[in-house]
């Protein structure tokens, strides 16, 4: 076995010691062997790695469908406060607006904080049919890292969003010529789903426009919770706040048909 014992393999290969017939018998070297140093090293390294690892890990406890989804909090964190970059406290609540809502009145409601993101008791059911428009304003300008959403249940989850940044009035009777900056499928469930959205898209967002177009089947659409993530930075002006129909008449409400990135109106 190869050591670190040195000097005692060269005074073994010493001519002189030779020559004068010295008997020269090795020392137990006390040394720990070059490979088993280089091993303890690398244990060493690697436990202090692992360790780092447990404290910085992250994962998530709410399962996501749909694209593009990632961790539902972090660890660390307290539970009412969820992902440091949550944007709840920064989302201007008393003009949030839902059209086409059962209780208009209950459009701000769904915009919950994190530690009632799975509450079911609150939502906003639409009315007239299944589609609904949630205008979500916020009292600076946002630079949007994901959507957060839980509807449903079942065949009431929409089939779909579609995200309208920083357009101020936008309501059914606009949307059927619009298309929209990003889109995702909502897969059925009861959990938080995390929609990450392309950051270029949305890089100073004022406010924003979510159109649900269908549900998967039922009569209505239901909404529990909409939350956002991202970087918040003071405005140097007022928002516009506009007045909408917020329960329309049934009789002057055309549903758009289909949701892709050719819409169209019935008849076109």
């Amino acid at each position: 076995m190869r050591t670190r014992c040195l000097s005692v393999f060269a005074a073994l290969r010493d001519p002189r010691n030779l020559r004068e017939g010295k008997a020269l018998t090795p020392l137990r070297c006390a040394t720990t062997p070059l490979h088993s140093a280089r091993r303890s090293k690398y244990q060493r390294r690697t436990s202090t790695t692992r360790s780092a690892r447990k404290w910085s890990h992250n994962h998530s406890h709410d399962g996501c469908g749909g694209e593009s989804h990632d961790h539902d909090h972090d660890h660390g964190l307290p539970e009412e406060v969820g992902h440091r970059d949550n944007l709840y406290a920064r989302v201007d609540r008393a003009n949030v607006v839902a059209l086409n809502a059962e209780d208009p009145g209950k459009g701000p409601a769904i915009i919950k904080p994190w530690d009632q993101r799975l509450d079911e008791e609150t939502y906003v059911e639409s009315d007239a049919d299944d589609q609904l428009i949630i205008r979500v304003p916020f009292t600076g300008a946002v630079k949007l890292r994901a959507l957060l959403l839980k509807a449903g249940p079942g065949d009431q989850t929409p089939a779909k969003v579609a995200l309208f940044p920083n357009i101020e009035h936008l309501d059914f009777s606009d949307i059927a010529d619009m298309k929209p900056v990003q889109e995702f499928t909502i897969p059925q469930g009861r959990d938080v789903g995390e929609y990450h959205v392309m950051p270029a898209k949305f890089p100073n967002v004022t406010s924003i426009t979510l159109f649900f177009p269908a549900s998967q089947g039922a009569d209505t659409t239901r909404i529990y919770y909409v939350g956002f993530l991202g970087q918040w930075s003071e405005r140097k002006f007022e928002p516009v706040v506009t007045v909408y129909e917020s329960k329309p008449n049934l009789a002057d409400h055309d549903k758009i048909q289909g949701l892709n990135s050719n819409w169209s109106a019935p008849g076109t």
